[in-house]
């Protein structure tokens, strides 16, 4: 092979790389898109189905339980069929999730659908934040932080726009909106994801540990950990900041949809900011800071006199959690000892209890103590992320990668 052979192998990785770079961020933004426009759509589950905060907590559980179900599996489906492949299933499967949940008939009903709507996302997670390590191997550069900030604005213009049209025609015509944004940005997307062809030998050497459910390397569920304390705050705004503002400040429908909407505004803008700050700081100062700052925000939410103060609170937690997660996944997908599916599964599986599963018991807590306290407590556990940062030194690691079928001259 001449080296000009290869020069042009490795110009067309890079060029598959780049299209892919913006596909993923497609699908980043589809998936927030979703969680931004399911956030107003919380509160009015009570009255329609007549339930308290505890069931409700109970079927964000169900939505959870669906979720990490999934993606303890997610890895394994990925090494079978392909990143790519899983990826496009399960982004197409979402789609029509947030319009069964809304036109569910009863609760039974409705708890089956959200437990379908937590494993669509949880195993399209996965599959995302995969194919975003990969395409940083072949772009050489941090790209996950601006990846997540496209999530982040996806669920900054679901949750503003999505409270808005909630409050002028309805639920129903909201989640109808949002399936059709969703099919529009992952059927345009999914031709340019990275092939998954090329990516295939370099996993061979590792196949063994791939075939382990639960590998035995701590370090990983240390990240995983890191990453569901991490998280824990996004889903309490996430699932709670809506009703919280309701009940305890007096927001009307259209105002309580903004706490995570400016949150996750937030989160988007020092996301795309992320990897130019990581590079420069380096990811284990950046997770420090980022983990103090997003545990003032929490707090000032917790003592917030009135509803905007809390909801410029939430805006300075979401700057603060913004680059914790990238580069915890960054960390996982970089790891020395583990297949990068299977790390990211794994950290993936045990963070999004935090989003997804821990505010079950968030609605049990505030509906016995109230919000405040709760939010209050939930700012230490960002404070625990900021002491044990320098466990994330392997998100500094990603190296660009030539293209798999090329040889030395």
């Amino acid at each position: 092979m001449t080296a000009l052979t290869v020069q042009g192998q490795i110009m067309q990785v890079e060029a598959q790389a780049r299209a892919a770079r913006w596909a993923i961020a497609a699908m980043f933004m589809a998936n927030g898109f979703v969680m931004g426009a399911w956030a107003p759509q919380i509160p009015l589950l009570m009255p329609r189905h007549d339930v308290t905060e505890s069931v409700l907590g109970l079927l964000i559980l169900v939505l959870g339980l669906g979720a990490v179900s999934a993606m303890l599996f997610a890895g394994r489906l990925i090494s079978v069929h392909g990143g790519r492949r899983v990826l496009s299933w399960f982004s197409l499967a979402l789609i029509p999730v947030l319009p069964m949940v809304v036109f569910s008939p009863n609760l039974w009903v409705l708890a089956l659908f959200m437990a379908v709507f937590g494993a669509m996302v949880g195993c399209m997670d996965v599959a995302m934040n995969a194919q975003a390590v990969e395409i940083e191997r072949r772009l050489g550069r941090a790209i996950m932080s601006s990846s997540h900030g496209f999530w982040s604005l996806g669920g900054f213009i679901g949750g503003s726009v999505g409270s808005y049209i909630i409050a002028v025609w309805g639920s129903e015509v909201q989640s109808v909106a949002t399936a059709v944004v969703v099919a529009t940005l992952v059927l345009g997307a999914m031709p340019f994801l990275m092939p998954d062809a090329p990516v295939a030998p370099v996993a061979v050497p590792q196949a063994a540990p791939r075939t382990r459910l639960f590998p035995k390397e701590l370090h990983v569920w240390l990240l995983g950990f890191l990453a569901l304390f991490s998280m824990v705050p996004e889903g309490a705004v996430l699932d709670w900041a809506a009703i919280y503002l309701q009940k305890e400040l007096g927001s009307d429908l259209f105002v309580s949809g903004l706490g995570f909407a400016f949150f996750a505004g937030a989160m988007a803008v020092m996301r795309f900011l992320g990897d130019t700050v990581r590079n420069r700081f380096g990811a284990v100062r950046t997770l420090r800071l980022s983990g103090l700052l997003g545990a003032a925000g929490l707090m000032g939410g917790a003592l917030a006199p009135t509803d905007w103060v809390a909801i410029a609170s939430f805006a300075v937690a979401g700057l603060g959690v913004a680059n914790m997660v990238p580069i915890l996944f960054s960390a996982a997908g970089n790891h020395p000892n583990l297949p990068s599916a299977s790390a990211i599964s794994i950290v993936t599986m045990v963070g999004y209890c935090g989003i997804l599963v821990a505010p079950s018991s968030i609605g049990f807590l505030a509906e016995h103590l109230g919000f405040r306290p709760t939010y209050a407590a939930l700012s230490l556990l960002l404070v625990v992320v900021a002491v044990l940062a320098t466990q994330a030194v392997d998100a500094d690691g990603a190296k660009a990668l030539p293209p798999a079928d090329a040889k030395p001259v």
